[in-house]
């Protein structure tokens, strides 16, 4: 409950550093997942700074808050320019939007698409698997049919084929990621781009994960493929500058080629006593401070800094890499062409799930993935800059923990459960079964106190199909999302 009185404003911020005693680390080069951190010293209190400076600006009206305005300006310059627009280049009418992170930027890519095709009552967008959840969101949020085409189990990607053969008269979106978030693949873009553009329809490039990379990589030597507005095909780009470009979360660029192409990503409402409201985004009310901390970040780290973080990162990426090949029973899911370094388990004996609890005991904290369709479970990396300094230390890390999890052996789940995860349906789920299934996977703890091992929780996900997955991941959620009283 709130306090009767107020709480003297250091007690406040003691409160919050023993709350955060318990989170994963945000640096030191462990974490290889939701943060990224390029280890630049005096870069977080740059960024704290801006924040506190622009904070309490609000975004709702650029006429009223112009240096809002200028800096949002200046981050879509900057990200376009990367991205092959601007003045002199293949496409110099791009402009573009901020966001509040990758999801908004591709829900908007969506709606805008939809938007300019008002004729159509049932529209539909294609998207490869591997493409990320956040257009699944998309599609339900904006009922969208999302047709999904699969890739190939190999080459984890989809082919031109196949995403040619899924357009329909009511397609208003085609996608592709730059590079795909779960194996760190580029898609075929350029192919991509060409049917879309050959049937009428927009081609929108995920580079949420990669967009500020891949361009610095090239520069390096990495061959990387075509996929920015270089591509004529392309229609628009969404790039996070709370990945890579290492601001504050949670700021995001969508781009489009043109003006007329991003008009309909507007909401416009005026039929109501108020003021006339004029969106470019989904939010109205927008704080300044992640977009000024975003400005700060890439105006101190400037284009040679990022050229030096890259080269830092694509260096770790290599020794990760290597690492994994030098431990028997773990097979790269691809050779690393970015920033991602994911691996799965060729031994029977060696359980992945298993393996992850045992790296976070080792203090290294990475991202399970589980089956889908033809692709096994999976390790995923996220390697930032700042792991460069610690990468010597995972490979020995790595092989004690596959040795540990060979011992331990992997997860038997009781039959009772297995049989569930087999023949249970979301509708079937009630209260009482899943405060059954919760307290046998160790989730009935207090709330906001995760179990310290998800091996076993992992393993019955791993073995549920995905509708059952996702209720499952919804109540086990909830039961850690209760109010403190």
């Amino acid at each position: 409950m709130i306090d009767e009185n107020g709480v003297p404003a250091e007690r406040v911020l003691e409160g919050i550093r023993e709350l955060r005693a318990g989170d994963r680390p945000v640096h030191g080069g462990r974490l290889f997942a939701y943060v990224y951190d390029p280890g630049v010293d005096g870069l977080d209190a740059l960024a704290v700074a801006a924040y506190a400076e622009s904070a309490h600006v609000n975004g709702l009206d650029p006429t009223a808050f112009p240096s809002l305005l200028a800096m949002e300006n200046w981050l879509v310059g900057a990200a376009g320019g990367l991205l092959g627009g601007g003045p002199g280049g293949p496409a110099p009418d791009v402009v573009g939007s901020v966001t509040s992170g990758g999801t908004e930027s591709l829900i908007l890519a969506v709606k805008a698409a939809r938007d300019a095709r008002p004729e159509l009552t049932a529209p539909r967008i294609v998207v490869p698997a591997s493409g990320h959840a956040a257009f699944a969101k998309a599609a339900h949020l904006l009922r969208v049919t999302l047709d999904t085409v699969a890739v190939d189990p190999a080459t984890l990607r989809p082919s031109v084929a196949d995403m040619a053969a899924a357009i329909r008269p009511e397609t208003v979106l085609v996608a592709c990621s730059a590079p795909s978030y779960a194996h760190g693949v580029v898609d075929p873009v350029a192919g991509i781009a060409e049917v879309a553009a050959a049937a009428g329809v927009r081609c929108h490039v995920d580079a949420c994960f990669g967009g500020w990379t891949l361009p610095y990589l090239r520069r390096l030597g990495v061959p990387v493929p075509p996929f920015d507005f270089t591509v004529a095909g392309v229609t628009s780009i969404s790039v996070d500058l709370h990945k890579y470009a290492y601001a504050p979360k949670g700021v995001s660029v969508l781009l489009h080629r043109d003006a007329t192409l991003r008009a309909p990503q507007f909401f416009a409402y005026a039929d109501w006593p108020g003021y006339t409201m004029v969106n470019p985004v989904l939010a109205s009310t927008r704080s300044g401070g992640p977009i000024a901390a975003a400005y700060a970040t890439l105006r101190h780290l400037g284009d040679d800094g990022y050229l030096r973080l890259a080269a830092a990162t694509r260096d770790a990426v290599d020794t990760l890499a290597a690492a994994v090949r030098g431990v028997d029973g773990l097979r790269l899911m691809a050779e690393p062409e970015a920033t991602v370094v994911c691996f799965t388990s060729t031994d029977p004996a060696l359980d992945l799930f298993v393996l992850v609890d045992e790296l976070t005991a080792r203090g290294w904290h990475t991202q399970p993935q589980l089956r889908y369709a033809d692709l096994p479970a999976s390790v995923h990396l996220t390697v930032t800059a700042s792991v460069a300094p610690r990468v010597a230390e995972f490979g020995g890390d790595l092989a004690a923990a596959v040795a540990a999890a060979r011992r331990a052996g992997p997860v038997e789940l009781p039959a009772e459960l297995v049989a569930l995860a087999g023949s249970l349906t979301p509708e079937a789920l009630t209260p009482e079964l899943i405060a059954g299934l919760a307290a046998g996977l160790g989730l009935g703890g207090s709330a906001g106190t995760p179990p310290d091992r998800l091996a076993m929780v992992n393993t019955l996900l791993d073995a549920a199909p995905a509708a059952l997955r996702e209720r499952l991941l919804v109540e086990f959620v909830g039961l850690l999302q209760r109010p403190t009283w």
